[in-house]
């Protein structure tokens, strides 16, 4: 660890929103900047950086150095626990102690050479793995964490614990970042429904678009926002403001990032991922320029 400049913690009190897709757009959005960066999965029981970074099916391999990551390009290396099942079915049914020690092997036998950048996508929650790594890294420093959450409170109520676990172990949160901001996508992207008396749905996505082409073309470009979560409660923002940490900004909920993580890219290589990109950038354009990261 003493080879690595910059230490992050990406962390989230709720599952499903969001982080891993972060911590993996951060790596890449880190690695196009021409940083030197790692990408650590501690996620033991559900590792899905693998798959985010196109890498399933790699194998871990071991130098006399010590293990090697698994690299996606010479400047952004990945280890996770994924490489190491037989099967990516197999489920990692293991007691804290097991845990805490591959986690330890992960810091301490991985061979990461220079990095200006070592990522660490951890599990939702406030458990054995979060208390490990803190542990483990605050002997060598650790810059502090940036906490993923959802709008609505049901995501809020376990993100205060988490903020509140930084605080007691003495860990900076370098801030807290909005995902799933609202549905957001171009009307030419959308499908189109109608419902019949019986409930029953038909596609009438074609006359629609038709309908727009040769009437109204310019609603072709216009973007349509829905509010998924329930955001009344101030969302994200609020909650930063009630517990004195950063606010970085909010990223949309877009299905072109979804898919961009499904298929193990950068959702900053084309334009296609337009609106989320243009977020996510602005966030992590802000934590460089504040020395956040």
């Amino acid at each position: 660890m003493a080879t690595v400049k910059h230490k992050i913690l990406i962390l989230s009190g709720k599952g499903g929103v969001g982080k891993s897709t972060f911590s993996a757009q951060l790596a890449f959005a880190l690695a196009a900047m021409d940083f030197q960066v790692g990408l650590l999965d501690i996620d033991i029981c559900g590792p899905s950086i693998p798959k985010m970074l196109g890498l399933e099916g790699q194998e871990i391999h071991q130098s006399n150095l010590g293990w090697s990551p698994v690299y996606v390009e010479s400047n952004l290396g990945v280890m996770s626990i994924g490489f190491m099942l037989p099967n990516p079915d197999d489920a990692v049914i293991w007691r804290g102690p097991r845990k805490n020690g591959i986690i330890k092997q992960f810091l301490k036998d991985v061979y990461w050479g220079e990095l200006d950048y070592l990522i660490v996508d951890a599990p939702p929650g406030t458990s054995d793995e979060h208390i490990s790594i803190v542990q483990f890294l605050q002997a060598t420093g650790i810059d502090g964490a940036i906490i993923v959450t959802t709008p609505q409170q049901v995501s809020l109520i376990d993100v205060r614990k988490e903020v509140s676990f930084c605080k007691k172990v003495g860990l900076e949160v370098l801030g807290v970042v909005e995902n799933m901001s609202g549905l957001c996508q171009p009307v030419s992207d959308l499908k189109f429904l109608r419902s019949t008396e019986s409930g029953e749905q038909t596609d009438v996505t074609e006359w629609v678009m038709k309908y727009m082409r040769e009437n109204a073309p310019e609603m072709l470009d216009v973007i349509a926002y829905s509010e998924v979560f329930d955001s009344s409660g101030g969302g994200a923002a609020k909650m930063c403001s009630d517990m004195g940490v950063p606010f970085l900004g909010k990223v949309p909920l877009d299905p072109r990032l979804c898919k961009a993580a499904e298929e193990g890219r950068s959702c900053f290589d084309d334009n296609k991922c337009g609106l989320s990109a243009t977020a996510l950038k602005r966030i992590i354009d802000k934590l460089v320029a504040n020395g956040m990261v």
